[in-house]
């Protein structure tokens, strides 16, 4: 059933959401300050507007009252971040996914209405049950209905090769968000950036195509 997602913050993580959520056939409407942004996904997404979240009464134009959700996924901008999700929550969203970079700020976040938050650059969330986890799959979070974000070991068989080379959108169309690689995460990998066997990749997409790039 087509839902309607409302994604604030268009870095990479919020991108990656917006452009996956619209993949899956879902209305999403992207919304960041920079026009920059806006402009990099206007053409994958049902609706773009720049604006600033932090306002209330631009925030109130946006009629994200209506939305199925909303994901809170600015990140280099904590107050903006908190700011965004507690005016969402008196506005009255049915649901917010707000973006954490901390166990504090996931806390506050908790605090103030957030329904759901996600650590994107640490661990994905919470651990999932020992029955979902398999050799290398190592943590996920659902943020909708079939689409989830991932913690992948690249193993072998993805080893010494570069993401371009790789190419996992196109094989088995999920988004690579980020590489760790012992306490180091890439946040912003590059096309030519290479992967190591003991890399651990965070990527996002559909159930069945991570499923798929765990198979390889």
């Amino acid at each position: 059933m087509k839902k309607q997602y409302a994604v604030i913050g268009l870095g990479r993580f919020g991108t990656a959401v917006a452009l996956t959520l619209a993949e899956l056939g879902h209305e999403v409407l992207g919304v960041d300050r920079e026009e920059r942004r806006i402009q990099e996904v206007a053409k994958d997404i049902t609706h773009v507007v720049e604006a600033d979240a932090t306002d209330e009464e631009s925030l109130k134009a946006l009629g994200l009252r209506n939305f199925d959700t909303v994901v809170v996924s600015i990140g280099e901008d904590i107050q903006a971040n908190i700011l965004v999700t507690l005016l969402l929550k008196e506005l009255g969203v049915k649901q917010v996914v707000a973006r954490a970079v901390s166990d504090l700020h996931g806390k506050v976040l908790e605090r103030i209405g957030a329904d759901r938050v996600v650590f994107p650059e640490r661990d994905m969330g919470a651990r999932v049950a020992h029955n979902l986890v398999t050799a290398n799959l190592l943590d996920y979070i659902e943020l909708a209905p079939n689409f989830s974000v991932a913690e992948i070991m690249a193993g072998e068989k993805l080893s010494g090769r570069t993401l371009r080379d790789l190419n996992l959108r196109a094989r088995y169309g999920v988004n690579v968000m980020a590489i760790k690689r012992g306490q180091k995460i890439n946040l912003a990998p590059r096309a030519d950036d290479v992967v190591a066997g003991e890399d651990v990749l965070v990527v996002i997409g559909k159930h069945d195509d991570i499923a798929k790039l765990q198979e390889e």
